[in-house]
């Protein structure tokens, strides 16, 4: 599987299981309870991220994200979970991609092409490793802060409108 973990070192998990990058900036913001944890590395053993998170919507074009290297990723394919039946269970077309650096690991299993799963995995990989080196400074966490702000506004402009009835 993944061979130059050292049991004995220390490494950096990204542990999430938020559906969303605006939930993510809440926790991290409000509630402090996104674990950004130490965790041992055992022999074959790493954490998967299963979110297709922080997809900036129409914008990918426009943001300046951080480059990555064929060289600094390990990929597999692996089985896919969940629905489909004997068609998932036969075929090997959900992609694990691993970037080597900093850890970070993503499973996608969005489609039933490897091929587009690879460019998802890899778009997906790229925004994390982007928010993982960058945090506050992302793109892709500013685009998404500014759409938490802009949701926020709207919520209290409606609710200190107070509603017109109308006369029977």
């Amino acid at each position: 599987m993944f061979r130059g973990f050292f049991p004995e070192k220390l490494y950096l998990h990204f542990c999430m299981n938020v559906p969303s990058l605006l939930h993510f900036t809440f926790l991290l913001r409000e509630a402090r309870t996104v674990s950004w944890r130490p965790w041992i590395l055992r022999k074959q053993q790493f954490s998967l991220l299963r979110m297709p998170l922080f997809q900036a919507a129409g914008k990918k074009n426009s943001l300046n994200l951080l480059g990555l290297t064929e060289a600094e990723l390990e990929e597999q394919f692996v089985r896919g979970d969940g629905p489909g039946g004997q068609a998932t269970n036969k075929t090997s077309n959900c992609v694990v991609l691993k970037h080597i650096p900093s850890g970070i690991v993503v499973k996608c299993h969005q489609t039933r092409s490897v091929e587009q799963n690879r460019k998802i995995a890899r778009k997906i990989l790229q925004e994390k490793v982007d928010l993982f080196y960058k945090g506050e400074d992302s793109d892709v966490f500013k685009e998404k802060e500014s759409i938490r702000e802009e949701e926020a506004r709207e919520k209290k402009k409606s609710k200190g409108k107070p509603r017109e009835e109308k006369a029977v």
